[in-house]
């Protein structure tokens, strides 16, 4: 780490620390609630994740990366089916829930309810609402308020961080 990097992080935990609930789960996002049962945490080291993840993944999943725009096969994904997390398998969306963005990457207006955590973060300078997997903590994108109804939400989601299993 040098100075440059050291100053921008000290500015940036100064700005998440001046705003109330910047580093702490964003409410209201997920659609989930109290009668969500717990999801079992899954831990492993960074050497566990290594050998579980291709390099991809675990650039995403781990380091916090964004793929390619237009880089998923899972943009052109119609069929229906479920979305799991590829770091533990979680099942995070329904196939219902996907629409075309138009941005690049797979996009759904709604999570299955207790499978998503949401925090937020600086690292473009202004806040941004990411969501990581309740599981294991993979991150999987940002989540934005001009998607459509019911939600109006935009879950914009790294496809290499998800695995698709078709119905049936």
């Amino acid at each position: 780490m040098d100075r440059r990097d050291f100053v921008r992080g000290m500015v940036l935990l100064g700005v998440a620390a001046a705003v109330p609930g910047a580093l702490r789960p964003a409410a209201g996002l997920a659609a989930g609630g109290s009668d969500t049962p717990p999801i079992e945490r899954l831990v492993l080291s960074e050497d566990e994740w290594r050998r579980r993840l291709t390099v991809e993944q675990f650039r995403v999943l781990r380091l916090e990366g964004t793929e390619p725009a237009g880089s998923s096969p899972l943009n052109k994904e119609y069929r229906p089916g479920a979305y799991h997390c590829a770091g533990c398998d979680l099942e995070l969306f329904q196939s219902e829930t996907k629409f075309d963005s138009g941005t690049g990457w797979p996009s759904f207006y709604a999570s299955i309810p207790g499978r998503v955590e949401t925090s937020t973060d600086f690292k473009l300078l202004f806040p941004r609402t990411e969501y990581h997997c309740a599981r294991c903590g993979g991150h999987h994108g940002h989540v934005f308020k001009d998607g459509p109804e019911p939600t109006g939400l935009r879950y914009c989601n790294n496809g290499v961080a998800l695995r698709f299993v078709p119905r049936g």
